[in-house]
């Protein structure tokens, strides 16, 4: 009979993959390798667990953007856990065997809803910085508070000289 399953025990399993999590985020080659396993993992998910992992897709690229330094409004904590979750999903280290039909996925598929449910507000912040970066004119389309009332047009000003950024190769002259 297989082991109860619960989201106490999801959450457990999440907390225990930690340290692993964190081996694959120092390596990126490993990591690589676990997020193509984990898009063969989904492509053979039955369509009702697929469904229930729809975000799966925003939980790679987010993991992918943390490690390339892309993307770094997010904590390792957070990163660690999702990567986590995707380490129990992908390989057989499950509460529920994965050869009892129906059952085997249900335990995998509850410990990333559960990590994707735990770190919600991250992925929304993901997911919000992914499409003002891909689409950059919809920050500007955002609902705005009554403009103020025309002010009359001002005289033309004379442009300023543009300002010169100093790097560390070249020194500013003076």
């Amino acid at each position: 009979m297989p082991e109860e399953f619960s989201p106490e025990k999801a959450q457990q399993a999440i907390e225990n993959g930690i340290a692993e999590a964190q081996e694959y985020l120092s390596d990126p080659t490993k990591l690589n390798e676990l997020m193509k396993q984990l898009e063969q993992t989904v492509k053979e998910l039955p369509e009702t667990a697929a469904a229930a992992l729809q975000r799966i897709p925003l939980m790679a690229d987010m993991v992918k953007g943390y490690v390339t330094q892309e993307y770094t409004e997010v904590s390792p904590k957070v990163v660690a856990s999702l990567v986590s979750a995707v380490i129990y999903l992908v390989t057989s280290k499950d509460l529920i065997n994965d050869n009892i039909p129906v059952l085997g996925i249900v335990d995998d598929v509850a410990v990333v809803a559960l990590a994707m449910k735990i770190n919600e507000a991250e992925l929304d912040a993901f997911e919000q910085w992914r499409n003002q970066k891909q689409n950059p004119e919809t920050k500007a389309a955002e609902p705005q508070a009554e403009a103020p009332a025309e002010e009359p047009a001002a005289e033309p000003k004379t442009p300023e000289p543009p300002v010169e950024l100093q790097t560390p190769e070249a020194p500013a002259q003076v």
